[in-house]
């Protein structure tokens, strides 16, 4: 969503950083670009204006004219204001779900993605929170609609209201209320109806199911892809309605993103999720510094581990530890984490997340080191017998003419993975001899605890604190991207690193 301002921004504070001392024609000249850049991703001109006069007065302090590192001084002021653009310090706070049955009201256009983000919070509750949700659709106007919630209620298993032929939005609103509370739900959430544009029919239906439902909470779902008139959206349904915070889906296409810049600011009222994709699983938490570190290329290393922690297998990533520490590697162990690369969004995504490696990954898929490379070398470690991929040693020149035509590639591309396997075999030898992983292993972890069996720390039982602890010591600590992973990105071992070295050779 952010690419192209992430592109824009980078150009400028490249040129920034590299000028060494700085005048104040030099900063201005590059708050310039910085502005047309935020008017080009759809900002509202209020905004930007406001962001510019913001940097503008603390960037040409003597704490920066005076500094040793001048350009990174700039670099974190304009970090430290979309920061306060986007909400401010930490996450949104949660959920109001402390007086069950507690009601969240879904609002928002049609084609926004309010069923399926309604769907997606109440797998999120249900899974994280150990809460019992209900849900019901208000939709009657939509053919299909309140069949479609009933259908994805059933694939995150949590209860939908059984439809009634022929009842209005307010009744459906009443009968949903009275059997969350008789059956013993901890949250109700109502998806009301949508239009294909604001009007007196839809608020006036909106505001009555309000005002017999109660919500703790109402949430907007707007469409991010629609840029400015997003924020418009936002304003006029919370001006009739009264909302309590927004989610704004499709956060993973490719639109200018100018709209998640703007809400906070013009509407006041907080981005508490972001749609990421169609999957039930693909919604995230708003964070305004983790977005502002992703505008700015600076990566996301928590969602880096949240993601390990939602993907990782708990008895193969021990196994893969433990031969880890050992420097053994086979191509069953590269087989795993390429699975796993393909599980936590694909390389692309991956990259996207680590500290400075967006050039990295957009060099990466200009080489053709993309996700249909990794299917391609599953392919061909599929294709060897169960000896062959313990031991790759044993592949003569017949046997690959054999792997490479079961997989429907050339040999060429088998010695290209052979070649990759015995850089990241080495390396684990290395690291395994010198007790570097267990280093690595006890310096993310700090003072110790939460440490699984082999001193791997478990993903899976940790609190957001200590999530947090450990993506700081992966950002701060580790000179490589390679072993001391946390477990489940325990799995990825060295092989970006290994990538690393691959893109400079091309």
């Amino acid at each position: 969503m952010f690419e192209s301002l992430s592109d824009r921004l980078g150009g400028v504070f490249d040129r920034l950083t590299k000028a060494g001392a700085l005048s104040e024609a030099d900063v201005d000249a590059a708050l310039r670009e910085v502005r047309t850049a935020l008017l080009e991703a759809d900002v509202s001109l209020a905004v930007a204006r406001d962001f510019i006069k913001a940097v503008k007065t603390r960037a040409t302090g003597q704490a920066v004219t005076k500094s040793v590192t001048p350009g990174q001084q700039v670099v974190k002021i304009v970090h430290d204001e979309l920061i306060a653009v986007l909400g401010g310090d930490g996450p949104a706070d949660a959920l109001k779900i402390d007086n069950p049955p507690s009601t969240i009201l879904m609002v928002g256009l049609q084609g926004s993605g309010k069923t399926t983000t309604t769907a997606k919070l109440a797998k999120r509750l249900k899974e994280r929170n150990n809460k019992r949700v209900l849900m019901a659709s208000l939709d009657t106007n939509r053919p299909a609609a309140m069949e479609q919630l009933a259908i994805l209620a059933g694939q995150i298993g949590v209860d939908s209201l059984p439809i009634v032929k022929g009842e209005t939005a307010v009744q459906i609103a009443k009968r949903a209320k009275t059997q969350a509370a008789f059956g013993g739900y901890d949250v109700l959430f109502l998806d009301t109806a949508g239009r294909m544009h604001i009007d007196e029919v839809l608020m006036d239906e909106i505001q009555s199911v309000r005002d017999i439902a109660d919500p703790r909470e109402t949430l907007l779902v707007v469409d991010g892809l629609t840029g400015q008139d997003a924020v418009n959206v936002a304003t006029e349904f919370d001006g009739k309605v009264g909302i309590t915070g927004v989610v704004l889906t499709r956060m993973d296409g490719d639109g200018r993103g100018g709209a998640a810049l703007s809400m906070r600011a013009v509407t006041g009222k907080p981005i508490r999720f972001v749609g990421m994709g169609e999957k039930m699983d693909a919604l995230e938490t708003f964070e305004a510094d983790r977005v502002a570190g992703r505008i700015l290329g600076m990566g996301d290393i928590v969602a880096l581990v949240e993601k390990a922690r939602e993907t990782f297998e708990a008895e193969q990533s021990e196994r893969m530890a433990r031969r880890f520490q050992k420097g053994l590697f086979n191509m069953n162990d590269l087989r795993m984490q390429l699975e796993q690369m393909l599980k936590m969004g694909g390389m692309q995504s991956i990259m996207g997340m680590l500290p400075g490696m967006g050039g990295m990954a957009k060099a990466a898929e200009k080489a053709g080191f993309d996700d249909r490379m990794l299917k391609r070398q599953i392919a061909l470690i599929q294709s060897m017998t169960k000896k062959e991929r313990a031991n790759p040693d044993l592949l003569a020149a017949s046997r690959k003419k054999r792997i490479a035509k079961g997989a429907g590639l050339e040999v060429s591309e088998l010695n290209k993975l052979l070649k990759q396997h015995q850089q990241m075999a080495d390396m684990m030898k290395k690291m395994g001899k010198g007790g570097m992983m267990k280093q690595a292993i006890a310096q993310m972890m700090g003072k110790g605890g939460g440490a699984a069996a082999g001193g791997m720390p478990d993903l899976k039982n940790m609190d957001p604190a200590q999530l947090e602890e450990a993506a700081r010591a992966m950002k701060s600590g580790m000179g490589g991207l390679g072993g001391g992973l946390p477990r489940g990105l325990g799995g990825m071992g060295g092989l970006p690193q290994g990538l690393s070295g691959m893109f400079k050779k091309k």
